[in-house]
């Protein structure tokens, strides 16, 4: 059964390359803009995973997360950012992990493996 991954960020060019490396490693990959997007597909969909970024055109991840984390189908939440200045306060926004978008593609596999291993 394939994990779903819903990946947030406002930059088509991201999603389009997150969507490629992700559907290349086996996951499907759902797509969103914004918050409209996103809980519109948490709400059809069945998403294990949300890839997050922090900084939207004109909205906050954080608030996308707090938003997230207080739904009954609670899907696990990377942030992504490209900032690694908050790397050592993600679980304190309730996040199950944090990638930075500097580092290679891969890293972003190895984080995702990570924290759908926890539970």
């Amino acid at each position: 059964m394939a994990i779903n991954i819903l990946v947030v960020d406002d930059e088509p060019d991201i999603r389009l390359l997150y969507r490629s490396e992700l559907e290349d490693q086996g996951f499907k990959v759902l797509e969103a803009a914004g918050s409209e997007e996103c809980f519109a597909h948490l709400e059809k969909s069945k998403v294990d995973l949300v890839l997050l970024d922090i900084k939207l055109k004109g909205e906050s991840g954080i608030d996308i997360l707090q938003a997230i984390s207080g739904k009954e189908k609670k899907a696990k939440v990377i942030l992504a950012t490209a900032y690694s200045a908050y790397q050592d306060d993600f679980s304190t926004w309730l996040a199950d992990g944090y990638w930075v978008k500097t580092q290679e593609i891969e890293t972003l596999t190895e984080e995702i493996n990570k924290v759908l291993a926890k539970n």
